[in-house]
This record gives C-alpha cells, structure tokens and sequence, in this order.
C-alpha cells in the first residue's frame, strides 16, 4: 500500500494540538527555506507523507524547546538525512542559541561616546530571523504593534531590530510578551523626548554637535535608567 500523502491544511490540524502557534504560512516559510520537501500532486498541492509531518514536528519542537536559529536546525537536519542520529541537544558541542548582540556601550560622563561607534549592520527580513533565532510567527507580533520596523527609507534591518528580536525571544522566557516590549516603547518614546529637548539647543550648531549631544544625553539616561532599575529591585 503507497504511503498516506496528508494536504498541508491536514498537516496543520494534526500538528495544531502540539503546536498551537503553528499556521499555514509558517510550514510554507520553513519549505521556502529548504527544510521542508514535500511531494507536489499533478495540480501543484503540496502532498506531505508521514516523514515530512516527523520532520515538521523535529523543526517545531527545537525552535520551541531550544530556540535554535535556523541555520543551526539545517544543520541537523541535513546530518540526519545523511543517516546520522539527531545531535544531542544537551551536549555543550551543539552550537549555543544566538546570543544577544552586545548592548550599546555606556560611556562614563565626559567621556566621547563617539569612539565607541560600531559599523552598522543590515539585514533583510530573512536574515533578521535566522541571526535573532525568533519565529515568523514573534515577529509578525513584533511587526504588528510596530515594535520591530526597518530602517527608514529601506527594507533592511539595523542592529537595534536585532537587539529587540534576540531580546523578546529570550524575554519570552519569563512570560514577558510584546505587551511588556510595548511598555518598554513607550518608556523609550518618553526619554527620546527628553532627548530631543535637551538637544534643542544644538540644533542650530554643526550637525556634528547635535549628535554627539544627542549621544551623550542617551548615554547618562542608560547610566541612570540602569541605576535606577537597581534600586528599585534591591528594595524588593
């Protein structure tokens, strides 16, 4: 008897109950990725055998458990197509989820926060997932409430969208969703305000001033926004 082919809508209801954030268009995202082949019928539906589903639910349950980036679940599963054993995602050999890039650096008062300057990084949509390890699905939220967005003008993604990507996936862990990420919004659009009054007065000057103004006034908010978020929690 040939193997029973499941229709992706089958596929979805059967994973659904494991997976409850699974959709539709995330299976098509994994298969536009690679991960993913399933059969194609005479009229072009996609047909999916019981291997597939099995390598469906491996993909779903390392980005849900271990949140591995995709380039790290291709290579798992290009070493099990290979007949290798899945790797042991408790051994230390396994490569690390991505980490959280490296927080603006904060500069001591007087200091020039200029020398610390990094070159900019730009990532399209497909990158920014793979580097930051989140879902299609977190991100489309991240999107949605405006909390991720490219850099003006563009497509591309800067490395502050990777910063808040990498941070809402590791956030997740402690129950803090895109509801906590809009507070944390809003706390920054006040202090970008803040920023903008104080460096009012430069604006009339060289550019150059007004952002070096501008880096500085941003530099002693972190210093005292991280102060006071330690007093705070030493109260507790």
């Amino acid at each position: 008897m040939p193997p029973q082919l499941r229709s992706i809508g089958q596929v979805l209801t059967i994973v659904k109950a494991e997976f409850p954030d699974v959709s539709i268009s995330k299976i098509r995202f994994l298969e536009s990725e690679g991960l993913l082949s399933p059969e194609r019928a005479p009229s072009g539906y996609r047909r999916y055998s019981q291997v597939d589903i099995d390598r469906l639910r491996y993909i779903l349950r390392v980005q849900r458990d271990h949140y591995l980036p995709l380039k790290v679940i291709r290579e798992h599963l290009d070493a099990m197509d290979a007949g290798q054993d899945p790797p042991d995602l408790d051994s230390p050999a396994i490569p690390a989820p991505t980490q959280m890039p490296p927080p603006p650096p904060v500069t001591a008062p007087g200091d020039d926060p200029t020398r610390h300057s990094r070159s900019p990084i730009k990532l399209s949509r497909r990158e920014l997932l793979q580097a930051s390890g989140l879902t299609e699905a977190a991100l489309l939220e991240l999107e949605r409430h405006l909390l991720v967005v490219p850099k003006r003008g563009t497509n591309q993604f800067g490395r502050e969208a990777l910063t808040v990507c990498v941070a809402a996936r590791k956030l997740a862990l402690y129950g803090m969703d895109s509801r906590h990420l809009r507070a944390i919004r809003q706390a920054a659009e006040r202090e970008a305000g803040m920023v903008e009054q104080a460096v009012a007065p430069f604006t009339r000057r060289h550019s150059d001033e007004t952002s070096q103004a501008a880096a500085e006034v941003v530099q002693l908010i972190l210093h005292a926004h991280a102060a006071m978020m330690h007093i705070m929690l030493d109260r507790g």
